[in-house]
């Protein structure tokens, strides 16, 4: 089983794309080579598989964080499931996770949803995609300062607020109170609970 994700930029021809592209390139480059694991296409849409579906959710999130930091925002879809054909750009590989993820895509915009997944089993997406539509009431409106906050603590998971601070070059209470605005304790208990679901699923 493996999970793509597929996106796009929301409101991309309101900002020059060379301000954002190179910062999307940077943003997927550590997922992996490009194009056969992550791809830009269109000028602002964009496709990764992340091999490991419990990491699919935290991959997205991380990317909106990214996003929100530099005043942007995605509309992603993640789908699961098999992949049935390895092209040499991810554009054009084939399975399920690829179905999934594109058909939902093609959904998000309707709905107004900036974040959603399809597994295929309808109890989970029905739960999951409730949770999501929950979280992005705060995710959504992510301020900079938070969401550098939330891409700082996601890329660095054993340090310390004090030690983030460090990094953000702030001090202990501002990381603390940005931790709080950005309700990330809340964004950490939603991805345990979707790393048990997906290992319900992926379970032999």
């Amino acid at each position: 089983m493996t999970s793509v994700i597929t996106g796009d930029i929301i409101d991309s021809r309101k900002q020059k794309s060379k301000d954002w592209v190179e910062g999307l390139k940077k943003i997927l480059s550590p997922f992996g080579e490009t194009p056969s694991q992550w791809e830009v296409y269109r000028g602002d849409e964009f496709q990764i598989e992340i091999k490991y579906p419990e990491e699919a959710l935290l991959a997205a999130i991380l990317i909106k964080a990214h996003l929100r930091s530099i005043k942007l925002d995605a509309r992603m879809s993640i789908g699961f499931g098999n992949k049935t054909h390895n092209a040499e750009k991810i554009s054009e590989s084939n399975g399920d996770a690829f179905i999934h993820s594109g058909e939902l895509f093609e959904t998000l915009k309707k709905q107004k949803v900036t974040l959603a997944m399809r597994t295929g089993n309808t109890d989970i997406d029905e739960k999951m995609n409730l949770m999501l539509q929950l979280a992005l009431t705060f995710m959504d409106s992510w301020l900079v300062q938070s969401a550098e906050f939330v891409v700082a603590a996601i890329e660095n998971p054993t340090l310390s607020q004090e030690e983030l601070g460090q990094k953000l070059g702030i001090n202990q209470a501002a990381v603390s109170r940005r931790q709080k605005r950005a309700q990330f304790d809340l964004v950490m208990n939603l991805d345990r609970y979707f790393r048990t679901q997906i290992k319900q699923l992926t379970a032999p």
